[in-house]
């Protein structure tokens, strides 16, 4: 069950630095480089599998990916559901899922299914009235009061403005929800710093994440000032280890040999410490292969 890793951190803490994941290998890198939560992301779930995200990965592929992070690492993990993967029968069943699993959260888009990624064109709003359902539904679902349900508006994603998203925010959060997700994908923090002020205003105080992807530019700490709590870095593992990856490859088929790349890639040593070889091996090493030395 969910220990209440999640509502602590964003009670104590001035802002979370939230880090997308694909599997429990960027999972377990993410904590180790200081993260405070994780984001089992559909974007990179979707990559690892080499598919679009578009709403082609199944629940059952999606809560796999999170539980190998749940196995991974001990910070609270919040999952991508995309809209839900179905009506408020399967949002029912999801919520009770992710929650046996030990998943911190889970943050719903109000977008139609199929859904679409929001960097791209075709994003269809659902019904407000709706998706304020699935939210209620997927509250009453949980076991315990520790799991969270995030609702992910879309508004200024399908252009519909920033009064829809005010509208549909208070909807959401009277239907339940723990917090709120504002996207966009400007080139600048303003319609983040807009929202933020207008839902202030409204006194309701549930936290507000934001996924700063177009306005890379803006530090966590400028848009925790504007009222944001947390912050969601949901695609650079899977876009930097994709580029590593095909560099590396690139050098290796063209030298016919991994001598111009060994300097940047992990160790031997440091990848055995890394996924617990030790615990498995002890002190004894593998004839003929480089110790935990830092040797390649």
């Amino acid at each position: 069950m969910v220990n209440g890793r999640l509502r602590n951190k964003l009670e104590t803490l001035a802002y979370l630095r939230v880090m997308g994941a694909h599997d429990g290998l960027t999972a377990t890198l993410s904590e180790n480089a200081g993260f405070d939560a994780i984001w089992a992301g559909g974007l990179g779930i979707s990559s690892s599998f080499r598919v679009a995200d578009a709403g082609l990965l199944t629940m059952t592929e999606f809560l796999n990916a999170a539980i190998q992070m749940r196995a991974a690492c001990d910070l609270p993990i919040i999952a991508d559901v995309d809209a839900g993967f179905g009506d408020v029968n399967v949002v029912r069943r999801m919520v009770q899922l992710y929650e046996a699993a030990g998943i911190d959260a889970i943050c719903i888009e109000d977008k139609q299914y199929p859904k679409r990624n929001s960097f791209r064109g075709g994003n269809e709003l659902e019904d407000p009235g709706v998706f304020a359902r699935k939210i209620a539904v997927a509250k009453a679902a949980q076991g315990g009061t520790e799991f969270m349900v995030i609702a992910r508006l879309e508004s200024l994603i399908a252009g519909a403005g920033m009064d829809d998203a005010l509208s549909r925010a208070e909807l959401y959060h009277e239907a339940g929800a723990d917090a709120l997700l504002i996207h966009s994908r400007a080139a600048h923090a303003g319609e983040i710093r807009g929202f933020c002020e207008r839902w202030q205003q409204t006194g309701r105080g549930a936290p507000v994440f934001c996924v700063p992807t177009t306005y890379a530019d803006v530090t966590a700490r400028e848009l925790s000032a504007m009222g944001i709590s947390g912050i969601i870095y949901a695609n650079q593992a899977i876009r930097a280890s994709t580029k590593a990856v095909t560099e590396t490859l690139a050098s290796i088929a063209k030298h016919d040999s991994s001598a111009e790349v060994e300097s940047s890639m992990t160790t031997l040593g440091e990848l055995f410490e890394l996924v617990g070889m030790n615990d498995v091996l002890g002190d004894t090493p593998w004839e003929g292969v480089p110790q935990l030395t830092g040797e390649r």
